[in-house]
C-alpha cells in the first residue's frame, strides 16, 4: 500500500471512530447504553419468571408433568381460593404486613428524627443500626430463632428475672411462653422480626426526607413557642408525607413477599397456624408437587399489589408538589 492510501485508510477510520464518538455522546443513545443492562437483568430475572408463572396458572402442571399444554383458565384460581389453608395464609400475610408497616412508621420516623442530630457514637450507632439490613435474612432468622427458644429464650430469662413470668407472675407460673409455638404469639413473633431487618431501609428513606426539610422551618416554629410533639405533627410528619409513602410501599411489597422468616422460624405452625401466602405457594407449588396451584397462589395478590403501588406512587407524587 502507497503512503497516500495508507493515509486516506487512517483518515477514514479517523472519521468513522468520530462518527461513532458523536453517535454514542448523544443523551437518548447513552441513556439506553447505561439503562441496558438494568433491562436485560429485569426482562432476564423478573420478567421471563413472571410471565413464565401466569403460564402455569393457567395450565395444570405438575412437577411430573410441567408442561403448558393443557390450557385450564382460572380454574387453579377458583380451587386454591375455596381452601382454609389458602384463607388462613392470606390473613396473616395481611396481618403481619399491617402489622409491620404500622410499627415501621412510627419507629422510622423516631429514628430519622434521632440520627438527624449529632451525638457521642453516632457513627457506631449508624453501624449497628445498619446490620439487620445487611446481613442475609437466613441469618436473621437464625438469630431470631435462638431468641425465641422455648429452652434458652434471653427473652424469657430477662422476664422471669423482672417478675412478670413465673410463679405469682401476672402471666402465670410458668418460665417459658414458647413464642414460636404458639399461633398468635407465632405471628408476633414474626411482625417483630420483620420490623427488626426492615428497620433500617425505612428509616434511610425517611431520613433522607427529613434532611430535605428546611432548618429555617424548625427553628421558625421553635421561635413561636411550638414544642416537639407540635413541631412533630404539624411540620416534620406532614413534610415527610411523600417518604413515608414510598417507605410504606417498600415494605409492604418485601414483607408481603417474604417467606424465609416463617420457613426458618415457625414452618407455618403450629398446624398451618402461621402459615403465609409466600410459603404456602412453595410448599404446594414444589414441596406438594402442583406448579399450577403453587403458581396461582404466588399470583393471587399480584393485582391488588399493582393497584395499591401505583395509586401510592401518585399520592407520593401529588403530596410532593402540594
Amino acid at each position: 500500500m502507497s503512503k497516500a492510501a495508507a493515509t486516506v485508510a487512517t483518515a477514514r477510520d479517523g472519521g468513522a471512530l468520530a462518527r461513532l464518538a458523536r453517535w454514542l455522546d448523544q443523551p437518548k443513545v447513552l441513556a439506553w447504553l447505561m439503562l441496558g443492562p438494568a433491562v436485560l437483568y429485569v426482562v432476564a430475572f423478573v420478567g421471563f419468571p413472571f410471565v413464565l408463572a401466569i403460564a402455569l396458572s393457567l395450565s395444570d402442571a405438575t412437577i411430573g408433568d410441567p408442561s403448558l399444554d393443557n390450557f385450564v383458565g382460572l380454574s387453579n384460581y377458583a380451587t386454591v381460593i375455596q381452601t382454609d389453608a389458602f384463607q388462613l395464609a392470606l390473613r396473616n400475610s395481611l396481618i403481619v404486613t399491617a402489622g409491620v408497616i404500622c410499627l415501621i412508621l412510627v419507629l422510622a420516623t423516631l429514628a430519622s428524627e434521632l440520627l438527624v442530630y449529632s451525638f457521642r457514637g453516632k457513627r457506631l450507632f449508624q453501624t449497628l443500626f445498619i446490620l439487620p439490613w445487611a446481613m442475609p435474612v437466613s441469618l436473621a432468622a437464625i438469630v431470631w430463632l435462638w431468641f425465641l427458644d422455648s429452652t434458652f429464650s434471653p427473652v424469657d430469662w430477662i422476664l422471669v428475672e423482672l417478675g412478670v413470668l413465673g410463679p405469682g407472675s401476672p402471666l402465670g407460673p410458668y418460665s417459658h411462653m414458647y413464642y414460636l409455638g404458639r399461633e398468635w404469639l407465632g405471628l408476633a413473633s414474626t411482625i417483630v422480626a420483620d420490623v427488626w431487618r426492615m428497620l433500617p431501609l425505612a428509616t434511610i428513606i425517611v431520613l433522607a426526607g427529613r434532611l430535605s426539610i428546611p432548618e429555617e422551618r424548625f427553628e421558625q416554629a421553635r421561635i413561636d413557642g411550638a414544642g416537639v410533639f407540635r413541631i412533630l405533627f404539624r411540620i416534620t410528619i406532614p413534610a415527610l408525607k411523600p417518604m413515608l409513602i414510598v417507605a410504606i410501599l417498600f415494605t409492604s411489597l418485601l414483607v408481603i413477599g417474604e417467606m424465609s422468616m416463617i420457613e426458618i422460624l415457625t414452618r407455618g405452625g403450629p398446624g398451618h397456624s402461621t402459615q403465609v401466602l409466600p410459603y404456602w405457594a412453595y410448599l404446594k407449588g414444589i414441596a406438594g408437587g402442583s406448579l399450577a396451584q403453587g403458581a396461582a397462589i404466588a399470583l393471587f395478590l399480584f393485582p391488588f399489589l399493582l393497584v395499591v403501588s401505583v395509586l401510592a406512587l401518585r399520592a407520593a407524587y401529588r403530596a410532593q408538589e402540594a
